[in-house]
């Protein structure tokens, strides 16, 4: 009877020994989900900027030759004519051929309205319109005069640009850079926190082409002399902004 007991306590033992060693996985799983849910690192998201002014060495000139006839045929024609004389003038001006591009072409009816009358039939208009890129600055007044004086009878809009805007943008980034390392440095010390260092950079703006105005709108020294239009270059801006993360020190 007593050893019948002995293998009843001996068996019970096991089999609680076996329930433990079943639990205790199944305990140290329900661990994971708390470690996965821990809190990432406190950090700080800032963004700054950096502006850079820069002359402009190059213009962009969009032009172009309006011409009306009572057929198609001939407003066509006389466009031809006088964009052929404007093209030479250009030619004359120190205009590269790879720096001049057709813009736009366009033919239409033309109509005279009259209130209870259908329309009638005045005409056709022909419009041939280009785009020039002077390298030159102090020619750019000049060439203006050259192609009116040659025939062309639109001027859509003059517009200044850099022919290679990385040192600018380059500058720029410098000043990002410091101007967002020093708003970092500020709000640590608010904060009466250290900083660990950045985890991540994120870049956005830089150089973008101006777009064309108006002759005459822009503001400066003028560049020509008294006997050709006067061209204003200005100054161009230059922005890079950038985006950090910084770590903060536990």
């Amino acid at each position: 009877m007593k050893r019948a007991f002995q293998s009843l306590m001996l068996g019970g033992a096991l089999t609680a020994a076996a329930v433990m060693g079943a639990v205790a996985p199944a305990a140290a799983q329900t661990v994971q989900p708390g470690v996965q849910m821990m809190q990432p690192p406190p950090s700080l998201n800032l963004s700054a900027y950096g502006e850079v002014k820069a002359a402009p060495d190059m213009a962009t000139i969009s032009f172009g030759v309006q011409t009306e006839a009572a057929t198609a045929q001939e407003a066509m024609r006389d466009n031809a004519t006088r964009m052929t004389q404007v093209m030479a003038a250009l030619r004359r001006a120190g205009i590269a051929e790879r720096d001049v591009q057709t813009s736009g072409l366009n033919l239409s009816a033309q109509y005279d309205y009259q209130q209870n009358e259908p329309p009638k039939l005045r005409g056709y208009q022909a419009v041939n319109r280009v785009t020039v890129t002077i390298n030159d600055l102090t020619k750019v007044g000049t060439t203006a005069d050259a192609v009116v004086a040659a025939g062309v009878n639109q001027i859509d809009g003059i517009s200044f640009g850099l022919k290679d805007p990385s040192a600018a943008e380059d500058q720029a980034r410098r000043l990002a850079v410091q101007a967002l390392q020093a708003k970092a440095q500020l709000y640590a010390q608010a904060l009466n926190v250290q900083l660990a260092g950045i985890r991540n950079l994120s870049e956005g703006g830089g150089y973008a082409p101006q777009p064309p105005q108006p002759m005459f709108a822009s503001r400066a020294v003028a560049l020509e002399s008294r006997d050709s239009t006067p061209v204003a270059a200005g100054e161009l801006m230059v922005r890079i902004d950038i985006t950090g993360v910084y770590d903060i020190a536990r």
